[in-house]
């Protein structure tokens, strides 16, 4: 479902990513781990073009681009490419003056030109899904963190997205509220949404990844099974981050 082929990406003179190949496969979930800096979230962003790489290739479902020296994509090309996926941002990103189930018709009505009526079902049906359907008429700044982050995942998934990407999705909330996220998004799992997540969450990414890629400094250092990797790393950094998170 996911193919990223050798990609680079740097900014000025910093090599974020070197030559970083993933696949994720459909109906799984992979989780990105590694230190702050090592390319997880850049990563994340390229597989939706919000960063373009310099070099390799993406491909999400049926659409796929190469980067190179000289390469240039259309509008259209890129707009197909961040429609077949949803994001689900550190910071929840919902917008203040909208209910919560207004945050989730808006881009049905704004981008996709649903009429109202569908897209407040489809909304309310997300919502029911994820927990939030009591929610549905309260702002955003009356909601704890886990119910935004509830609300921005039911967002991501209202235009029905082939692969559902999570930058970080419970490192903003407390161990209690994290752990309602993590639920919605297991269940999510649990029913064969494609995913791919970059998370320090340790019980995040075991108990819902099926693979992990540890990346540091731009490249990847192991990738395995999760159950493998977080129980029996084969190489030595893997170990101390490993470790590092378990503590």
């Amino acid at each position: 479902m996911i193919a990223l082929e050798a990609i680079h990406k740097q900014f000025g003179d910093i090599e974020v990513l070197r030559g970083v190949s993933v696949r994720v496969p459909e109906r799984s979930v992979t989780a990105l781990i590694g230190p702050s800096g090592s390319g997880k979230s850049t990563l994340l962003r390229c597989v939706n073009l919000l960063e373009l790489p310099q070099a390799g290739s993406v491909t999400v479902g049926a659409n796929s681009l190469e980067f190179g020296a000289g390469t240039r994509h259309s509008r259209a090309e890129i707009l197909a490419m961040r429609r077949s996926t949803g994001m689900v941002f550190q910071n929840f990103q919902l917008f203040p003056h909208l209910t919560v189930e207004e945050n989730v018709m808006e881009g049905l009505v704004t981008v996709l030109r649903w009429p109202r009526d569908q897209a407040r079902a489809h909304a309310r049906a997300l919502l029911d899904k994820v927990g939030m359907a009591a929610k549905a008429e309260a702002w955003p700044a009356n909601l704890s963190g886990g119910q935004q982050q509830r609300t921005a995942i039911a967002r991501a998934l209202a235009p029905s997205p082939q692969v559902l990407l999570c930058d970080e999705p419970t490192s903003a909330l407390d161990p209690e509220l994290a752990g309602e996220v993590v639920e919605v998004l297991a269940q999510l799992a649990r029913e064969g949404t494609t995913m791919l997540m970059a998370t320090h969450d340790l019980r995040l990414a075991s108990s819902i990844a099926s693979d992990v890629v540890f990346l540091d400094r731009g490249e990847v250092v192991e990738a395995g099974p999760a159950q493998s990797l977080f129980g029996a790393p084969q190489r030595e950094r893997t170990k101390q981050f490993v470790a590092s998170l378990s503590a």
